[in-house]
């Protein structure tokens, strides 16, 4: 019983933790608002069942696994495309003239093997069983790729913040008029 209290405590500090980070940063004018929630919806709806595919074991409780698979990837498909959006509309590093055909490359992956997936994980046929899986797992090391491509953008916002915690800016440095 008292195992649970770790995952628990995680879960608490890691969300606590990303919306202070977002509080923090939203008020220093460093990201944009969250005006359009619909990346973030599919987000969360990714997560919760990414949760229940990798908590639910496919011999015992097959129906939650794959439901819970079918609507993760899903729901990343349309997040991978919401972003690739944003990208084309966000000039931040200047890094995009090559970001961007990455970004769509992944996510017409992504999108491809997404269908291709949802079709047939719910085949009998052994074979497109293990057709599914392969599937499973390019899915998910497109979408590792696809995450890792924003590296780029955190090296960057990381340095300039770094760079504007170090220095005072001009209209915070004391005026020193000389006595003549």
């Amino acid at each position: 019983m008292l195992w649970i209290i770790f995952p628990i405590t995680l879960s608490l500090v890691s969300f606590i933790g990303t919306w202070s980070v977002y509080g923090l940063a939203f008020s220093n004018n460093h990201v944009c608002s969250l005006s359009d929630w619909f990346a973030l919806v599919f987000g969360v709806v990714a997560a919760m069942g990414a949760f229940a595919a990798g908590n639910c074991n496919p011999l015992y409780l097959s129906l939650l696994h794959y439901l819970g698979a079918a609507i993760s990837f899903t729901c990343i498909c349309f997040y991978v495309v919401l972003l690739t959006a944003l990208t084309r509309k966000c000039v931040l590093t200047g890094y995009e003239k090559v970001l961007y055909p990455f970004r769509i490359t992944s996510t017409v992956i992504q999108t491809i093997v997404t269908l291709c997936y949802t079709v047939l994980f719910a085949q009998e046929d052994h074979f497109y069983v293990h057709l599914s899986a392969i599937f499973e797992w390019m899915l998910s090391v497109n979408l590792e790729l696809f995450e890792l491509s924003y590296a780029v953008e955190f090296c960057f916002f990381s340095s300039f913040m770094l760079s504007n915690l170090l220095s005072k800016r001009e209209e915070e440095k004391p005026l020193m008029m000389t006595m003549s």
